[in-house]
């Protein structure tokens, strides 16, 4: 049987791996919109853990809404990367700061 400490061992091991993401690769914008992906979806792990130990559907609905934003993020974030790569010719994140007014 699956424990509430597993989920959020592997909840707590992926929201790691996505800070990690964030603060190591800072040139890459793909990269960085990959680690807010994971700490979504290490969140996502903890609402369903936690919605399984406590036997409540609430945790499960709060994923849905999340997944939905998760999606909508994804696909703004790479449109917004394909126009940038169109006009600068590169995804780098230090030439988005170069844009500015």
């Amino acid at each position: 049987m699956i424990e509430l400490s597993d989920y959020l061992y592997l909840g707590a091991l992926l929201f790691s791996l996505g800070v990690a993401g964030i603060f190591l690769n800072r040139k890459n914008a793909i990269v960085l919109l990959m680690s807010i992906e994971l700490i979504l979806l290490s969140v996502n792990i903890n609402f369903i853990g936690f919605s399984y130990y406590l036997n409540d559907i609430a945790g499960q609905v709060f994923v849905f809404f999340i997944l939905t934003v998760a999606a909508a993020e994804s696909a703004i974030g790479l449109a917004i990367l394909v126009v940038l790569f169109r006009n600068r010719g590169s995804i780098d994140v230090a030439d988005v700061s170069s844009m500015k007014g």
